[in-house]
């Protein structure tokens, strides 16, 4: 039973991600105009709105039917790796984020899996596909690869997020082929990301985690073009040597100038 279940699922993740996959139908692309200001029944940025309350304008739930909810479906969330995802809902559509780099498109009204995005096995959309391990080094420091992806972002026609591996991945929305990915930093220093980017101004925002082991580097927060993946500017969350702020470490070399997780 479990060789079954198990084959079935590799079935369904290959078709997922093949060049016939089920695509989202009148896909409308996402403005900067509707990540400022979403519609009632959009969840467009990872806590909602730009200032993060995670409130939804919905008034359909009351204190007076509230008691008369039902489950309506479930969704199975990919059982490897730890758990943190915050999804996204646009025209119907839920975006959920899993573990080690998976995004899932969902039906909002029936649960139905539309496309998966799981790397290692899916199609780019020059039709080539991407390499069969996680591209983790070797010699990869613990934390890196632990699998935590707590959330995406959608902007244009597509999604965004940032893996275990220290990079930053652009998916088609529509079909969940990957578009581009941007090495941003070393993850044998112990470089990773948990938290995905958010989006301003057509520009990524990203900032990395692991920044309390020692090495001859600090951490940082990057801007990418969210067309090409380009970098465009970085700045640290500690400041270097010479940098403004860098005195107030007195001496201390770069190599203690540890922390600052963003």
């Amino acid at each position: 039973m479990i060789t079954r279940i198990l084959l079935c699922s590799s079935i369904a993740v290959l078709l997922a991600n093949s060049s016939s996959a089920a695509q989202v139908k009148e896909y409308i692309p996402v403005s900067e105009e509707m990540l400022r200001n979403p519609a009632p029944g959009e969840w467009l940025n990872w806590r909602g709105t730009d200032n993060a309350w995670g409130y939804s304008p919905l008034d359909q739930i009351t204190l007076d039917n509230v008691g008369e909810l039902q489950l309506v479906w479930s969704w199975a969330m990919d059982e490897t790796g730890s758990q943190e995802a915050a999804p996204l809902a646009h025209d119907g559509i839920l975006y959920v984020p899993n573990p080690r780099g998976v995004i899932q498109a969902l039906d909002g009204a029936t649960g139905d899996l539309i496309w998966e995005y799981r790397p290692g096995i899916t199609l780019r959309v020059d039709g080539t596909r991407t390499s069969d391990n996680t591209g983790l080094p070797a010699n990869a420091r613990a934390g890196v690869g632990r699998g935590v992806q707590k959330n995406i972002a959608i902007y244009g026609d597509m999604i965004y997020a940032a893996t275990g591996d220290a990079s930053i991945v652009a998916v088609d929305a529509r079909t969940g082929r990957e578009v581009w990915k941007t090495a941003v930093a070393d993850p044998s220093l112990g470089y990773f990301y948990v938290a995905g980017p958010i989006v301003a101004h057509g520009k990524l925002i990203t900032g990395i985690s692991g920044c309390e082991r020692y090495k001859d580097d600090v951490c940082f927060i990057t801007g990418h073009n969210a067309v090409t993946g380009k970098e465009l500017w970085r700045t640290s969350t500690i400041a270097r040597p010479g940098e403004p702020g860098g005195d107030t470490w007195g001496d201390l070399p770069l190599r203690f100038r540890a922390g600052s997780d963003a």
